[in-house]
């Protein structure tokens, strides 16, 4: 048997287990806590029918963006396609350090969006660790390099031998920070992993576009982020629980 057939196996396998995933939620109905989910300690950051929980980034609800709910799912509404460059970005009222995000999500054609996470509001646009989300086969700035495909740290590190499927069709991702311990998963692999304020980490850094922000990199509580980069994208089935070191 191939590697790459063991890895599929193991995904199934991982996707019908403890962490919710998309065989569960073919099951359950997105937006959904199970009663053992609930102890578990998950939280839903969307109901799948309004907005609560959620704000525009300095902003103090989500007016002015371009976020709606329609079909159970949060999406982007691109308008005109342009990048607002974190101007209509939507982050959560609350702020984490320690936990553990899970989300599925969908990118149009040619479409780029992401996932950040230590965002604060210190800055004109938002800055955080960002889980990249972009259609790889066809956006530009996904063949830039692997440091910018899904499931990456956007720009920093890349992610490896991820089981994506392509652009239109639904992906499930994991972010889990745990200490100094972060990972990022894609339908039940763990395709990155780095510690915070590691000298790896920390190189690397200084060898992307966020070279000089001294925060970035290094263990802090923020928000949790979901970008309008004028492209459409769809959201569903997102939770988080708190975890301790």
């Amino acid at each position: 048997m191939s590697q790459q057939a063991i890895r599929t196996i193991v995904a199934v396998i991982v996707a019908g287990l403890g962490t919710p995933g998309l065989a569960q939620t073919g099951g359950r109905g997105a937006n959904r806590l199970t009663d053992a989910e609930k102890q578990a300690g998950w939280t839903l950051l969307f109901d799948g029918s309004s907005m609560d929980g959620w704000r525009g980034y300095k902003r103090q609800d989500s007016s002015g963006t371009r976020w709606k709910v329609e079909n159970g799912m949060l999406s982007v509404d691109p308008g005109d396609g342009k990048d607002t460059r974190g101007a209509r970005d939507l982050i959560t009222t609350d702020t984490y350090d320690q936990f553990e995000l899970s989300f599925e999500w969908r990118v149009s054609q040619g479409g780029n969006s992401g996932v950040k996470y230590f965002v604060l509001e210190d800055r004109d646009s938002a800055i955080g660790h960002e889980y990249q989300i972009i259609d790889d086969e066809r956006h530009a700035d996904a063949k830039v390099g692997p440091k910018r495909q899904t499931a990456a740290l956007y720009d920093v590190l890349a992610a490896t031998d991820r089981p994506l499927k392509p652009a239109g069709e639904f992906n499930q991702s994991r972010i889990v920070v745990r200490g100094r311990s972060v990972e990022h998963w894609l339908n039940g692999i763990r395709v990155l992993h780095y510690e915070l304020a590691s000298p790896a980490l920390m190189t690397a850094i200084e060898q992307s576009k966020f070279k000089g922000i001294e925060r970035f990199g290094k263990p802090q509580k923020g928000h949790i982020l979901l970008q309008d980069h004028g492209d459409r994208v769809w959201y569903r089935d997102v939770r988080i629980r708190r975890l301790q070191t």
